[in-house]
């Protein structure tokens, strides 16, 4: 098999939680390659859209390795158990993070009228867990470290050649729109991939490349594309902000602003769910009694942080829909109208603008 080297400068723009086995933040290999096996089915469910679930998990299992497929032969034809990712990663620097203190870096706090005293920083509530709050303050959860803004390293991989132009899709929205660690959705461990050593540069316009109808997307369980409506991509970005904290700062006003948007009439054990909870579950205080409290639906819109043209950092904010578990016993129309208000609302912004990817 012939393969074919990549390198890439792999930076952060944001802070990352990206602990090890203590916790302790960390430059490590395998969230790396999680997040390149994600955006990988991406690329592969939009070059492939017939396909079904079970192949595209057998062409994963071949690639990135497996211990379950039962359908999988060498070269001679025998069947084996097990395969070895044919992706290999390396990475130019192991280190430790060294991001121990918040202190100075949380903003003035934002309007929150659920929260008990009606203001909340916006960093830990963005980055809860990770981050918390002690005598008022912003700090680190003990024990943990983040890896700085800024910080960076050589990621360098070995890929099968005939396998080069779909991993760089892959990398390519990794570029666009992956994050890293925990609370990433949020927009924490933003990435930013820049090819080196003659590597041929990522694909371009990925957002509008790996796109789908919306409501076409909430048929399938799992995220496999970018919502598309009638005005394009679901892909909004921010005004143009000075450095990470401010840009922190306003993607924890919008996601205030979409909560805000569906206010509860119910709260612990409510008989069915209401709009809100269909954005993401568990709810603080306001649990359905036919989910419990162990069910988990996580948000579908993401944020990611990128750098423009002009050196500044904004804010990107992007809809990935995909229909809740049977467990949640997922109501379309009730989904469906709660999306659509999303999208509304984040229209209607006059500091989000749509772009197309």
């Amino acid at each position: 098999m012939t393969m074919i080297q990549l390198q890439y400068r792999l930076t952060f723009l944001t802070p990352a939680f990206l602990g090890n086995a203590d916790q302790a933040g960390q430059w490590r290999t395998p969230p790396i390659k999680a997040l390149l096996r994600q955006w990988w089915r991406v690329a592969y469910a939009s070059a492939s859209p017939s396909a079904s679930v079970a192949a595209m998990r057998e062409a994963e299992g071949r690639l990135f390795g497996h211990a379950w497929l039962e359908t999988d032969r060498d070269q001679r034809g025998d069947e084996v158990a097990a395969r070895r990712s044919q992706v290999r990663l390396r990475l130019s620097d192991w280190s430790l993070g060294t991001l121990k203190s918040w202190d100075g870096l949380e903003q003035r706090a934002v309007d929150h009228p659920e929260v008990e005293r009606g203001r909340v920083g916006p960093h830990v509530y963005l980055g809860l867990g990770p981050l918390i709050v002690v005598d008022g303050a912003t700090v680190l959860t003990k024990g943990r470290a983040a890896i700085q803004s800024a910080d960076s390293v050589d990621l360098l991989l070995a890929v099968p050649t005939t396998e080069a132009e779909q991993l760089n899709r892959a990398l390519a929205l990794i570029h666009q729109f992956g994050t890293l660690g925990g609370r990433s959705r949020n927009g924490w461990g933003s990435v930013r991939l820049i090819p080196k050593g003659g590597t041929p540069a990522l694909a371009q316009d990925v957002g509008a490349a790996f796109t789908m109808p919306w409501k076409e997307a909430l048929r399938h369980e799992w995220p496999q594309a970018i919502g598309r409506s009638d005005a394009g991509p679901l892909i909004w970005q921010t005004e143009p902000l000075a450095d990470w904290k401010l840009a922190m700062r306003r993607l924890a006003e919008v996601k205030i602003g979409v909560r805000r948007r569906f206010i509860f009439s119910t709260g612990r054990d409510a008989p069915r769910p209401e709009e809100r909870h269909w954005l993401s579950y568990p709810v603080t205080h306001h649990s359905v009694k036919a989910w419990g409290s162990n069910a988990r639906l996580p948000n579908s819109l993401r944020f990611k942080l990128r750098l423009d043209d002009a050196g500044k950092l904004r804010g990107v904010i992007f809809h990935m829909p995909c229909l809740p578990p049977p467990a949640f016993q997922p109501d379309r129309s009730a989904i469906e109208r709660v999306w659509q208000g999303v999208h509304t609302h984040l229209d209607a912004d006059a500091n989000l603008q749509r772009i197309p990817g």
